[in-house]
């Protein structure tokens, strides 16, 4: 591949509590490689994660810029929240550290809006949810992001988040068919708040929804949009 040739292509990030996944994506957001994925290291401070993800870099296509999903608030490149991950993440310039450590320029935001990108139609309100480790919220208006909208945080039910209800944890403590009936709990509560027109379900649990009558306008997604959605970080500047 000539130098002119990977002048765009973008290596997506996706920060996880329980996977770190990357790919890297052409000039029109197509793969170049296959997903490549390891276990999020514990505790996932920074400095380990910063480590495991530049060693999933050692054998990918060129690159030239880097954009990353991190499952918290992050404004302007630097962490504001983590829950999901070690408690020395708040304040961390993972914008800046990744860009010193690759040489390359980093964009990093909210993972479900990654993600939320790589699913959205651009038309009406569209909300996205993901469902992992915990739970990530996007909300798009028109295919414009509201960003950082912390949904997972907020109390749903008996002094339970939104996060506690359908989070890993629940999952694992409930079972599969009660976390089902959870999940639509939450589709449902989500409706008369925002009134979004689709939902897009992604994340590493939404594959349990495959077999699962979900209700109308709402939308599965393969947990690859969480790296394919990083092309769009970047595309306005193109």
């Amino acid at each position: 591949m000539g130098p002119m040739d990977s002048a765009l292509n973008t290596l997506s990030v996706d920060i996880g509590g329980t996977g770190l996944k990357l790919i890297v994506l052409d000039s029109n957001g197509a793969p170049l490689c296959d997903r490549k994925r390891v276990e999020t290291p514990h505790p996932a401070t920074p400095d380990a994660v910063l480590k495991a993800l530049v060693e999933l870099t050692l054998d990918v296509p060129v690159f030239s810029r880097i954009s990353v999903g991190f499952p918290g608030v992050v404004r302007a490149g630097v962490v504001v929240t983590a829950v999901n991950l070690d408690e020395n993440w708040p304040g961390t310039e993972l914008g800046l550290q990744l860009q010193q450590l690759l040489h390359k320029p980093v964009k990093v935001a909210n993972d479900a809006d990654v993600q939320g990108y790589g699913c959205i139609t651009g038309e009406g309100v569209e909300m996205v949810l993901t469902l992992g480790t915990g739970m990530g919220s996007a909300l798009f208006i028109d295919g414009v992001l509201v960003p950082n909208l912390e949904l997972a945080h907020h109390p749903l039910k008996k002094g339970l988040t939104y996060e506690d209800y359908v989070g890993r944890q629940a999952l694992e403590l409930i079972g599969k068919e009660k976390w089902v009936k959870r999940v639509k709990k939450v589709i449902r509560q989500t409706m008369p708040i925002w009134n979004w027109d689709l939902m897009h379900l992604g994340g590493g649990n939404a594959k349990l929804l495959k077999e699962v009558d979900l209700p109308e306008h709402v939308q599965l997604h393969s947990n690859k949009a969480g790296v394919l959605g990083g092309y769009y970080l970047w595309k306005s500047e193109d």
